[in-house]
Formats: structure tokens, sequence, C-alpha cells
């Protein structure tokens, strides 16, 4: 293969390699150059790949020694206006992907209801660094996290980065910790959580755990206890909509904050907590093109490290009191 893998528009030389099966040219296409099956099938309907001068069809087959022309076309603007004035936090960045620490209360993608003011708008305006995605200028978003979840979130800057990071995800070759703050006493200073999800038959708007939802593995381990909550690292071994908090809140230890899957105390979370106290802590990852691990942290916000000193404050307030009370009784 020469020439196959490079990133950018224009035209890329492909040849068979010597020893390789017969196969579909849709199929070599991508896989040799790093772009969806999709998107080289639509180059291929509009007559961008060749071989020896002649068009190829996307059932065609390619053999050993074959070499084939694909005119890559320069990406074409997204059709959202950029928004330079959301501010992103870059955590790690290369040539591949960047690595950002979204805020609680950003929306990840446009939908009905945040036609603006989301992440996908915030990258747009760091669009000379995006290299397209399917033919269009737009980031590579390849995982997600609710609106009130923050932490570190991969972003692809081109189809080959993304290609490899979704590979990496089935594969579950990327490691994501977080840490979250869970009503009531864990008992258990570590555990897995193995529980299917799916759709809530009474509220289909909620996931839950159902007897033929799809696979779902959450590990945890305690990391620090206060009076009636934990703070739990997690292991996100699967990645299904909600997984955590639908895990948690199945074992009875409800996420603080959490106004749907919580109850009663959990939902309002300690001192009125404003917000859902989830945060995706961790990242391990390898890199698209080098293959070295990378490796990225996102602190706690202010505002949940906030809380944390609050309780620990309680709990030494309280510890002292009950040190005195027992004193007194002593005498």
């Amino acid at each position: 293969m020469a020439d196959g893998s490079h990133r950018g528009p224009g035209l890329r030389t492909i040849v068979v390699p010597v020893g390789a099966a017969v196969q579909r040219v849709d199929r070599f296409a991508a896989d040799a150059t790093g772009l969806s099956r999709s998107y080289v099938q639509r180059l291929i309907t509009e007559g961008r790949l060749v071989r020896d001068g002649s068009a190829l069809r996307a059932r065609d087959t390619v053999g050993p020694g074959d070499r084939l022309a694909l005119d890559v076309p320069p990406p074409v603007p997204l059709d959202l206006e950029p928004d330079p004035g959301i501010e992103l936090h870059v955590v790690y960045e290369d040539a591949d992907l960047l690595i950002l620490d979204k805020p609680a209360g950003l929306v990840v993608h446009p939908a009905p209801g945040h036609s603006s003011g989301t992440l996908v708008h915030a990258l747009l305006a760091h669009a000379d660094e995006l290299g397209g995605i399917a033919g269009v200028r737009r980031p590579g978003i390849v995982h997600r996290l609710d609106r009130d979840t923050s932490g570190l979130l991969m972003v692809a800057k081109h189809d080959a980065g993304q290609a490899s990071l979704m590979a990496q995800l089935k594969a579950r070759r990327v490691k994501k910790t977080y840490l979250a703050l869970v009503h009531g006493s864990v008992a258990a200073a570590l555990g897995r959580i193995e529980a299917p999800i799916g759709r809530d038959a009474r509220h289909r708007t909620r996931m839950a755990v159902v007897p033929d939802g799809r696979p779902a593995v959450t590990g945890y381990r305690v990391r620090e206890r206060f009076g009636g909550w934990t703070l739990l690292e997690l292991d996100l071994v699967t990645g299904r909509t909600h997984q955590i908090r639908v895990h948690l809140d199945a074992i009875g230890h409800p996420v603080a904050g959490d106004r749907v899957y919580g109850t009663g105390t959990s939902r309002r979370g300690p001192d009125a907590l404003e917000r859902l106290f989830l945060h995706a802590w961790r990242l391990e990852l390898a890199s698209p093109s080098g293959g070295h691990l990378i490796r990225a942290e996102a602190p706690l916000p202010d505002e949940l490290e906030a809380v944390l000193q609050r309780l620990r404050a309680t709990d030494a307030e309280t510890s002292g009191r009950g040190h005195a009370a027992a004193e007194m009784r002593g005498a």
C-alpha cells in the first residue's frame, strides 16, 4: 500500500499488497485509508475510485498488485454556526484527537431544544484543527457525556483517528474512570455490577436494568466515606446510556444530585447540590497513529470539590463532638 492512509483531501494511491486476499473494493479501500465504508461507497458512487483509468463499483473486487487511485475531496462545511464564545478546556491534543474537559451543563450534540450553544458549535470554532469526518468538516465525537456530567471527552480530528478510537472502544481497550458521590454507605470496598440495561418500559425516556437489556458492567472502588455518603471511583467497562447512574441506583446507592434516577435525599445531594455529582476523571487509550499510551486526567470541578470539603468538615465536627462527649462520660 502506498500513500493510502494520509489524512487530508487529495488523490490517494493505494496498492493491494502481494499475498492479500481477493476482496470487495469498498471494503479494501475503507481498511486501507481509515475512511468509513459508507463514505468510501459514496466516493465510489461519485466515480472517485479508479483502477487503470476505469471507475470502479463498490461490489467490484481487487487482488494483489492492483493499483487504485482514490480522489478524496476537501470536507464541506457543516451547516452550523461556529461559536467561539464557548470556552474549550483542552487537556490533551495531537494530530489525531482532542481530549476535552467538558463542564456540566454543556450539551454535546445539537438536538431539538439545543440548536445552539453545544460542544459541537464550540469545536467548529476550532475548525482549523479538524480535518473532517466522512467528507464533512465536523468533529468526530466517538462517545458522549450526559449534559450534567463533567469531565473528559475524546474527539477525533479525522476519519482514521475516529476509526481507531471507535475500534478501541468496541474492543474495550479504552479505560474510562469516573468519580461519583453516592447516597448511603457502600458496604464493600470494591465491587463489580453486572446487570443488563435497556429502555424502561414505564418511562421511555429513562433506562433501567431489564432482563433483555444489553450487557453492562461497572466496576467500583470506595475512595472516601462520609456520614451518609460515599465517594466512588468507577470503571466503565461497557458504555451503555446512563450506565453508571442506572447501575448505582439499582444497588441502592444513586448518584448525588440525580433528579432522574435518584430518590429523596440523593436527588438534592448534600447541601442542596445543584448538579449531578458525576465526573469523567481519567482516560487511558492508545494513540491512533503512534500506538503509545495516552493518559489524561481532569480534576474535580470546584463546585464538586467544595461539596467534599463541606462533608469532611461536617464529619470532623461530628467526630469532635463525639470525642468530647466520651471524655465527659469518662470523667
